[in-house]
């Protein structure tokens, strides 16, 4: 070897070489990729990608659909209804048509009519299958949970019919933008469906739900009050207690229980003032469990002043005219939960949070009526597992 060979400027160079070829490759990447993404196969293939992972969410969905299918099936065969299949599927596939809504003229009647069509059918169907059998109270409970089942098994199937829907729509027609969009609001849905599929256990078993806070509210004023009149029913599964607080006669409206229903609170109430007290009242307070927003404890109480009601409209119409009809202040109780907590097992925290609206109910008929005066306490919500 000559004494003055280099051999670092041999490593350059090779380095150099190998820099050229990075260089190079690179450049052939990125054109054959941008000539796959104006050929469109690049969309193509990420197309793909979102209808897999789609299709197996929708897997999952389906079985959930199929749980509580499951469940509905086990409390008809409970009644004796031998035929469910058929029950639970005209109960999936009923549907509610909307009321015209470019003349508003008697609106909230019209929907009222359309509800109770659709509430009135559904028992109807199960009862049919019963042959006209007399129930007890246990199998009126099963009864009342069964009608609620078969309710999520209808929205959950809808969802799935709908979703899918999507799907194939966005392939059929090669909608790259539609089928993007459902992939990123499927996680949402998933999180619904999945508080319904959770659900369905629940109601199932006959155990109290979030929802159940109102309910439980007015349980809990029913037997901490002095009694002055016993449960006398108002409206369908809708009854009404009268007992002493502070000096006040408290009017204390809910669902019967402890089956699933959350009655007709609005019709009641509505029979109440106007044909019990005769417009004599102070106040008209309902408790009810309320959205969190994220980021909120859950079992946090709030006053307002309102209806506190998730009534499409016509329960809680029916409170607000009558409140302006006889000027009567409407004050509110908001017991905040999440979506799922509202509709699954009731919670540690959702039970502090009854505790503590039970105090506000109480302090605010002590600020807002004196002694001697009536006052009118709805707890609204779906009262399963809530006895009298």
């Amino acid at each position: 070897m000559p004494l003055g060979f280099n051999t670092t400027s041999l490593l350059g160079g090779g380095q150099s070489d190998l820099a050229t070829w990075i260089i190079a490759i690179s450049i052939l990447v990125s054109t054959v990729l941008s000539i796959l993404a104006f050929l469109g196969v690049a969309q193509g293939i990420q197309l793909r990608v979102w209808r897999t992972q789609i299709e197996a969410r929708l897997r999952v969905l389906e079985g959930y659909v199929n749980d509580v299918k499951g469940e509905g099936e086990k409390l008809l065969k409970k009644l004796g209804v031998k035929d469910t299949e058929r029950v639970i599927g005209r109960a999936m596939e009923y549907f509610v048509v909307e009321p015209v809504s470019i003349e508003p003229t008697d609106i909230t009647k019209r929907l009222e009519r359309v509800i109770r069509t659709e509430e009135e059918r559904i028992e109807q169907i199960v009862g049919l299958a019963l042959a006209g059998r007399e129930l007890g109270e246990e199998e009126q409970r099963i009864f009342r949970n069964t009608v609620t089942l078969l309710g999520i098994a209808n929205a959950l199937n809808l969802l799935y019919k709908y979703l899918r829907h999507m799907l194939l729509m966005g392939v059929k027609t090669k909608n790259a933008m539609l089928v993007a969009q459902l992939w990123m609001i499927l996680p949402l849905y998933m999180r619904i469906a999945k508080a319904y599929r959770d659900a369905a256990g629940v109601i199932a078993k006959g155990l109290p739900i979030g929802d159940a806070a109102g309910p439980l509210v007015a349980y809990r004023l029913a037997h901490m009050g002095e009694p002055i009149e016993g449960y006398r029913e108002l409206a369908k599964d809708t009854v009404y207690t009268v007992v002493g607080i502070d000096e006040r006669r408290v009017y204390i409206v809910r669902a019967k229980g402890p089956g699933s229903t959350v009655g007709r609170p609005g019709e009641a109430v509505e029979k109440l003032v106007e044909d019990v007290l005769g417009g004599n009242l102070s106040a008209i307070i309902t408790v009810d469990a309320a959205l969190k927003f994220e980021g909120e404890e859950t079992g946090l109480t709030a006053e307002g002043s309102g209806v506190a009601m998730g009534d499409p409209g016509p329960e809680k119409i029916r409170i607000e005219r009558l409140a302006v009809r006889h000027r009567l202040p409407l004050y509110a109780v908001a017991i905040k939960m999440s979506f799922e907590e509202a509709i699954n097992a009731m919670s540690k925290n959702v039970v502090k949070g009854v505790d503590k609206a039970v105090e506000d109910v109480i302090r605010l008929i002590g600020e807002t009526s004196r002694p001697g005066d009536n006052v009118v306490v709805v707890g609204v919500g779906n009262t399963i597992g809530v006895g009298l």
